[in-house]
Parts: structure tokens; sequence; C-alpha cells
């Protein structure tokens, strides 16, 4: 049976090639990618791609704020669950439409 210490040994080693491995089929796919866009006359803008500097979210950003608190200036978009100041709000017998901006 192999102690604790071989076997950490093994994993490293693994690790090692899993990532060579990783590196040169990558590295492979990428120059296939290049020849067959060299070959047909292909830009990244032909295969729909952006750019590897832009945003990949589906182009939604930060939603304006719907409602706030006008005592503390907490604020809530009406996405996702209501804010904690909101629901005591709420159940101390406020509106919704209150805190309407």
């Amino acid at each position: 049976m192999a102690t604790l210490k071989e076997l950490l040994a093994q994993k490293e080693a693994i690790e090692q090639q899993i990532e060579q491995t990783k590196k040169s089929e990558r590295g492979a796919a990428v120059n296939k990618v290049r020849a067959m866009m060299a070959e047909y006359g292909l830009t990244v803008a032909d295969l729909g791609a952006k750019s590897a500097g832009k945003s990949r979210s589906g182009g939604t950003g930060k939603v304006q704020a719907k409602y706030r608190n006008a005592s503390t200036g907490e604020s809530w978009s009406g996405r996702g669950l209501q804010p904690r100041w909101l629901k005591a709000a709420l159940a101390s017998g406020k509106k919704l439409s209150d805190f309407v901006i």
C-alpha cells in the first residue's frame, strides 16, 4: 500500500501532465483554427465573437433603482428578493408605492 507522501507525489506528477497536455492540445487547436480562418479568409468578426476585452454578459448591466428608502438612502431595483429594510417597512404597514422613486 502506498504512503500518503507517495500518493501526493503521484498526484502532483499527474497534475503537471494534465497542464502540459492542456497547453499542447490548446495550442494545436488554435493553430488549426488559424489555418482554417486563413484558408477561408475568415476574421473574428465573421465568427460573431466579441473581442476578448469586452464583457461576456448578455448586454444587461446594472439596473436602475425603482424603490428607495428616503431615511437611509438604500435602494432596490425591484429584481430579486426584497431587501430587509423594505420587508420590515412593508410589515409595519407601509405600501410599496411609498418607496417608488
